[in-house]
């Protein structure tokens, strides 16, 4: 187990500095000067020295050793677009409204799909079933742009029960303002349904047809005992694995729904940056996202060992 998770620790950090320098090369040879229409009314002294000011007067290759440093620090340079800006205070300020919204998606989405899906595998071929597997793949298939445009029109515009934009600020980022939450939660939380009430049927319908259920039930165990004990643990295994991607993912904002809603999140300043060719912020984001998500990856693989115990790691046992 040991060896398992240095070794997995160490392809982590691998993957994180091929990411890193993948994106440094490809945003310094993307097109477009980022100080160029903030320094052309300037006189050429006070040009060069804003260049000098964020390294841009240098060659590649040594810019890239310079940022490859900075970054073993938390460092990855000052914002070119927004003075004064650096990674550290835009996560500061932007992810906690990513989370949040994130979160409450998460939450909702999660907990109504597996209620669900526990329904539609005990009721399967009935017509509740069938409610359930059409209401699935219509919230698959509508993008969440679209059913945020939706809610907008009906229950902000037509009905006027919600205000069509804004996001809780100051002593109410986490725990206040929920009017504004709602529309974009549902918007989000919609899609989460129906990938994880299709998910839990599916693998709750698996399970039953193993044989060791029949052998419980032969046995004599309670039907409780059977399914929390055999079914449900067993069904829950996809469901561990994807979940940790999931709540990566939704940390990290959605761009769509931030647009739309005009919540001030770091997926909605993550390609504003793009688009500004940002390039420090781009660099730090992109890293900062990455580091996130092969972290998840690297916990889920050890979750699976703990949930199913009929995988071994290589050259372990039970």
């Amino acid at each position: 187990m040991i060896k398992f998770v240095l070794r997995r620790f160490l392809e982590l950090l691998l993957a994180l500095f091929l990411i890193a320098t993948a994106t440094f090369f490809l945003t310094a040879a993307a097109p477009g000067d980022p100080l160029l229409s903030r320094t052309l009314a300037l006189p050429e002294a006070s040009r060069d020295a804003m260049y000098a000011k964020y390294g841009l007067d240098k060659p590649v290759l040594e810019r890239y050793v310079i940022t490859m440093k900075g970054m073993l620090h938390g460092d990855f340079g000052e914002s070119v677009v927004y003075q004064g800006q650096t990674l550290q205070t835009i996560l500061r300020d932007k992810l906690p409204v990513s989370a949040r919204l994130g979160l409450q998606q998460l939450i909702f989405g999660v907990l109504v799909g597996l209620l669900l899906g526990v329904i539609a595998a005990v009721k399967r071929e009935t017509w509740i079933d069938r409610c359930i597997v059409v209401f699935a793949v219509l919230m698959m298939s509508v993008p969440e742009l679209v059913l945020g445009l939706i809610f907008q029109k009906y229950f902000a515009g037509t009905l006027k029960l919600l205000p069509v934009i804004g996001w809780p600020t100051g002593k109410d980022l986490w725990f206040g303002g929920w009017k504004y939450t709602i529309l974009p939660t549902l918007s989000g939380g919609l899609l989460y349904i129906a990938t994880y009430s299709r998910l839990l049927k599916t693998s709750i319908l698996d399970v039953l047809d193993q044989d060791y259920i029949l052998t419980a039930r032969s046995k004599g165990l309670s039907e409780p005992r059977i399914v929390w004990s055999h079914i449900m643990r067993n069904s829950m295994i996809p469901i561990v694995t994807r979940l940790p991607v999931t709540l990566a993912m939704c940390l990290t904002g959605s761009f769509m729904i931030e647009k739309i809603f005009a919540i001030p999140g770091i997926a909605a300043y993550f390609v504003e940056a793009v688009s500004a060719n940002d390039l420090s912020i781009v660099l730090g984001e992109t890293v900062f996202l990455a580091a996130l998500f092969i972290t998840v990856i690297f916990l889920t693989d050890i979750l699976y060992t703990i949930v199913d115990p009929r995988i071994r790691i290589q050259g372990g046992k039970r």
